[in-house]
Parts: structure tokens; C-alpha cells; sequence
């Protein structure tokens, strides 16, 4: 029988689903978020729903294929590295004009990159701009000026021409002519290009920033009036331009009748509904308000992917040939009879392997916050507690989406050319033998296990935030298999995000709940996280084995063998040290009709665009 939504909670979403008839026109392709976009302004955002308007509203030099996320010219038509191994030099393409008209310049692309170099914008992701040469002296050099402007007696004004003054010296950021922009990078950066694909590295139009921009006498800050980012002022240069946008309401993107490459775009106008109620998201798709659902967070979505599980299997023979003839999947599923909701069957749910990794962390510190000796400092303990862990379990019974179990912190198949390794297994024998070596047995046959001078292992704090039941779940399940297996007492300590994040930062847990997704198309994207100085190692894990991998990687100039090197220490990672222990790789599940909807890519890194997705029906779905 197909699933429907529980009668017991239409009553409750009939009010959000009146708010998704608020008035706006149908797009050519509807899309539901589970959020509304925080920010237009693309040196800012952070967010998944922002990052994916920002690549229809804005196109930066490089640009990737969403099939294979191999590189392509966006901008710049084409580009040089010059012998140096640190100097590009971008030709941007003469036919790319913004919304308005208005050409393309390099001087856009500088004064965009420059906002993310200075802290005064507060950029979340300034620190990839930290590559370029003389960046990061620039934002400490601005930030320590703007900490004593209030006793230097200088002006606002002053200031700013001495950051741009400092800026045009020192940092290797130019405009050679409207056309070239030229980079010099600090050393070489062998996943620089791909970093030039995230959506921070997009332009901005110059002349409408300006007119919004203001220097404050009292802190000698610039501050922009993000009235910049609104309907009928904001000057995009990517496939769409911004026609309306109603906070919590709806936003509609449109064509850009000034894209260098219109062919590429298949909806001439996509309709975004932030729809926070994942149920009421399911009803909007279910009734046809909604083409696609990005994100689908109801808690019976594990059903309703079982529902699709019947129907691929009844049809597995016809699918394999599909797919032996090169088709996608679903191009092959949508060459399939009908589901048949008398068999319980669908086809509009699916769950695709994403670029993330779900983990648990090990407080590495040789001491708790509290000042008493941490067990899980020695790898041994950690070695067991992963060898512990039933993962088929954990994905088969606990969390239900078919999530493919991992051993690695880079998801497998992700980033063409690196093999990650595979991991521990699940091996509980081996687990109290690694338990053992480290000195912690049941000595006394009293149920403890204790070290020869009788110090018993503690009752182990997991810590987890409450952002959603499957942190919950899994870590309930977590302490079971660890209870069973090794014999220890887990307690659960649950904490609110911003407070689950102070005690992460603090070293205040044994072991906690994490995750991770990568931001571009490199393992130094998982792997950086465990250096012993990045921000994000919240684990106080320090090797100057691991640091001196990953630095010997950053030396090596061929491709192949450095990509060899980083699996090596990932190998290290994972295998014996074990600071993290990688549970599964995350998956996105999305809700759409694979007979209407078409241009979804199914890559790892699910870099869809919006451009390039169509509906069968709609003004150009082809």
C-alpha cells in the first residue's frame, strides 16, 4: 500500500500548505528548501541553499561539470600557469556580461576577492582566500588596525587608503586589463582551480556594491547595506537574474538575458519555497506544488525509501540492461512501468551518497577537562572502540536510509584518482585484544576493567547535540554495542548546538558526535580537519607523523603520487590512530518525479545546478 502522509498531522499542515499558495506565480521548475536563503551576497554565504542559488545567480572563472565535476571554462574562457608553479593568469571570455549589460571586468573579480580578504566582511570562508599571496597578512594587518583605531587618531578614510594601499603591494591579486586577472598563490596549490568552483569566488558587480558602501568614523570598518542583495538592485552574471524575493515566502530566479551561453539552461524561471516543516514539504510535493524536494527531513522518509527498495527490485533485471547501455539511473528508471501502490511501491524518493562523512570523535588530550587522566589518549583504547562498532547494524537497523558504510573520512568514489582506505573492520575480538595491550582487563572478574594499579576505565561521557533524533539514535546504539562488547558504561549527555559546540572546542566530552562535508573536490578537505593547528580539530589530536604527511603531499608536484601520499596518511588516520571514527557517508534524499524532473546529477559531490535541471511540461524542459 503507498505511503501517505499520517492523517494525525494533515490537520496540522493544512496552515503550511495555505502559505505555499501565497500568491507567487508557478516556476517552469519549483524547488523546495528545508530553509530560506540567509544571503545573496556570495563572499558570505555558508549555507548549503545559499551556495546553490549563488551558482545560478553567479558564475565565477572556473566552473565544474556536474556529471563528473571535472573543470571547465566558466568566466575565464580559458587560463594560463606560468612557469613559476604559483602565477595564473585568467582570460575572461568577452561575451560574459551581467544582468544589467554591464561587461564582465577582472577588476570585479579583484574587488569581490578583496571584500573576503578583510575582516570587516566577516566572510565564513575568508581563510580559502589565504592561498593567494599576502592575503592573510592583509586581514591580521586590517584587523589588528581596525582593534587600535579607536586610539590611533586616524580617519576612516586614512585607513582605507593605507588597506589599499597595503593590498595593491603586497598581495598577489591583480587586474592586468579588464579581460586578465592575474593570481599568485603563496606556494602551489594542486586543487586551486576546483577551489575557484565554490560560489565565494564568484564576482560582484563593483558599481552597485559602491553605491551601498559606507566607511564608519567611529570604527573605521566598511559596512555595506546588504539593500544590494534585493530584488530590482542585485546585478547577477550567472544563468539567472533575481525577480522576486519574499523572505519565508518564495523567491524566483529568471533567465539572464545577458549569459554568455544560453543553450545551457533549460527553465526559464525557477520558483524557490522555503518549506521548514518536512512534512508539510512531502504534502507540497505530493499535491504538485513542488517539482523537487532538495532535502527531505520527515521522520517516515526511511519508509517511503523501503516503498522505492520493492520497486527497484521487482524491476532489477530491466534495470541492470538499462544501465549496461550507459542510460543513468534514472533515465533507466524512468523507462519503467508505473509504480504500483497496491505493492507498495514508488519512484519519486531517492537517496543519494553525498559528500560527507558521519563520524564519532575521540578527545585525544592526555587529560579530560575536568583533570583526570583521558584513556582515549592512547590509540589502542580508540583502535578498540572503532573495532567495536557494527556499522551494517547501524545503517540496517538504526538510521534506514542506505547509507554506505565507510572506514574513510573521504567518501569513496568521490574525488577521481584517490582510493581511500578501507578502514578497521568489525572485529570485537580484536577489539578486547587491542583493550588489553593497553593494560584494561577485568582483573578481579568483577564486570570493571581495570589497569594493574587497580585504576578502573571511567564511566565514557558521549556527547551529542540534539539537532536531530538520528544523533540520538545512533549514539543510544553506539553505547549499547560498546556495553556489549567491551564492557564499559557509556552515559549520553545531550546539548543544544551553540552549547554542544562550547564543550567540543573546550575538550569537554570523551566522545562525541560529528560530521563533515567536503567543500571542494580534494582529500585535504577531510584530511586538513586533523592537523594538529586547524581550527576544525576539536579532537586535540596532534601528530607530527600526520602533519609531516600531509606537508610532504603539499611539496609534491605529480598528481598521482600525491594523491598516493595523502592515502597514506589517511591510512594512518583511519587504520591506526583513529582520532575519528567514520561511520558512514552521508546521503541527500530528494523527492521528484524522474519521468518529469531531468538534469539532476547523481556525482558524489551532488554539485547540482539549477540551470541545467528542467521538468517535462515546463517552457524549455527538454
Amino acid at each position: 500500500m503507498r505511503l501517505v502522509v499520517p492523517f494525525a498531522i494533515l490537520a496540522a499542515l493544512l496552515a503550511g500548505v495555505v502559505l505555499l499558495d501565497g500568491g507567487s506565480s508557478r516556476g517552469d521548475l519549483t524547488v523546495g528548501f528545508r530553509a530560506d536563503v540567509f544571503t545573496l551576497d556570495p563572499q558570505r554565504m555558508s549555507y548549503t541553499q545559499d551556495l546553490m542559488v549563488a551558482s545560478a545567480l553567479y558564475e565565477g572563472l572556473v566552473a565544474l561539470d556536474p556529471d563528473d565535476c571535472s573543470l571547465r571554462p566558466g568566466v575565464a574562457e580559458r587560463w594560463d600557469r606560468l612557469p613559476d608553479g604559483v602565477t595564473y593568469r585568467f582570460h575572461l571570455r568577452p561575451g560574459a556580461r551581467w544582468s544589467n549589460g554591464d561587461p564582465v571586468r577582472a577588476a570585479d573579480f579583484v574587488h569581490a576577492w578583496r571584500r573576503a580578504m578583510l575582516p570587516d566582511t566577516a566572510a565564513d570562508y575568508s581563510g580559502m582566500f589565504f592561498h593567494i599571496d599576502g592575503a592573510e597578512d592583509l586581514f591580521r594587518w586590517r584587523a589588528d588596525r581596525l582593534a587600535s583605531f579607536p586610539q590611533a587618531g586616524e580617519t576612516a578614510a586614512s585607513l582605507w587608503q593605507d588597506t589599499l594601499k597595503r593590498f595593491d603591494d603586497t598581495v598577489g591579486l591583480r587586474a592586468i586589463d579588464d579581460r586578465t586577472l592575474e593570481v599568485r598563490l603563496r606556494r602551489p596549490v594542486a586543487y586551486f582551480l576546483d577551489l575557484l568552483t565554490f560560489p565565494v569566488f564568484s564576482p560582484v558587480h563593483e558599481p552597485t556594491i559602491r553605491r551601498y558602501t559606507r566607511l564608519e568614523p567611529a570604527t573605521g570598518a566598511v559596512r555595506e547595506d546588504a539593500a544590494w542583495t534585493r530584488p530590482g538592485t542585485l546585478v547577477s552574471n550567472g544563468p539567472y537574474r533575481l525577480a522576486s524575493w519574499r523572505y519565508k515566502r518564495d523567491m524566483r530566479l529568471e533567465r539572464n538575458p545577458h549569459h554568455w551561453n544560453p543553450d545551457a539552461v533549460r527553465s526559464d524561471s525557477v520558483v524557490i519555497l522555503p518549506i521548514e516543516d518536512a512534512n508539510t514539504a512531502v504534502l507540497a510535493f505530493e499535491g504538485g506544488a513542488v517539482d523537487w524536494i532538495h532535502d527531505v527531513g520527515a521522520d517516515y522518509r526511511a519508509d517511503m525509501l523501503d516503498q522505492r527498495r520493492t520497486y527497484i527490485e521487482r524491476y532489477g533485471a530491466e534495470l541492470d540492461r538499462a544501465r549496461a547501455q550507459g542510460l543513468s539511473t534514472d533515465e533507466a528508471v524512468a523507462q519503467l512501468p508505473p509504480p504500483d501502490p497496491a505493492r507498495g511501491e514508488r519512484r519519486d524518493i531517492r537517496a543519494l551518497n553525498a559528500f560527507g562523512t558521519d563520524f564519532y570523535s575521540f578527545n585525544c588530550r592526555p587529560t579530560l577537562s575536568d583533570g583526570r587522566p583521558n584513556p582515549f589518549a592512547d590509540p589502542r583504547v580508540r583502535r578498540a572502540f572503532a573495532l567495536a562498532v557494527d556499522k551494517e547494524t547501524l545503517v540496517g537497523s538504526v538510521t534506514r536510509l542506505n547509507e554506505r558504510v565507510s572506514g574513510s573520512l573521504v567518501p569513496p568514489g568521490s574525488i577521481p584518482g584517490y582510493e581511500p582506505p578501507k578502514g578497521l573492520p568489525f572485529d570485537p575480538n580484536r577489539a578486547r585484544a587491542e583493550l588489553a595491550g593497553a593494560g584494561w582487563l577485568d582483573r578481579d572478574q568483577d564486570g570493571f576493567l581495570e589497569q594493574p594499579d587497580g585504576t578502573r576505565f571511567p564511566t565514557v561521557d558521549l556527547l551529542y547535540s540534539t539537532g536531530s533524533p538520528r544523533y540520538r539514535d545512533l549514539s543510544l546504539a553506539l553505547r549499547d554495542m560498546w556495553r556489549r562488547q567491551l564492557g564499559v558504561e557509556v552515559e549520553l549527555r545531550a546539548k543544544e548546538g551553540r552549547f554542544y559546540k562550547d564543550d567540543l572546542r573546550n575538550g569537554n566530552f570523551m566522545i562525541a558526535r560529528g560530521g563533515w562535508y567536503g567543500d571542494y573536490g580534494d582529500p585535504t578537505t577531510f584530511l586538513d580537519l586533523s592537523r594538529t593547528a586547524d581550527g576544525n580539530n576539536d579532537r586535540g589530536y596532534s601528530s607530527p607523523v600526520y602533519d609531516g604527511m600531509l606537508d610532504a603531499a603539499e611539496r609534491e608536484t605529480d598528481p598521482e603520487r600525491r594523491l598516493a601520499l595523502l592515502a597514506d596518511a589517511e591510512r594512518l588516520l583511519v587504520e591506526e590512530e583513529l582520532p575519528i571514527l567514520p561511520l558512514c557517508t552521508y546521503v541527500t534524499i530528494y523527492m521528484y518525479d524522474p519521468v518529469r524532473v531531468m538534469g539532476l546529477t547523481e556525482h558524489p559531490r551532488l554539485e547540482q545546478r539549477l540551470g541545467r535541471i528542467g521538468v517535462v511540461g515546463s517552457a524549455d524542459g527538454r
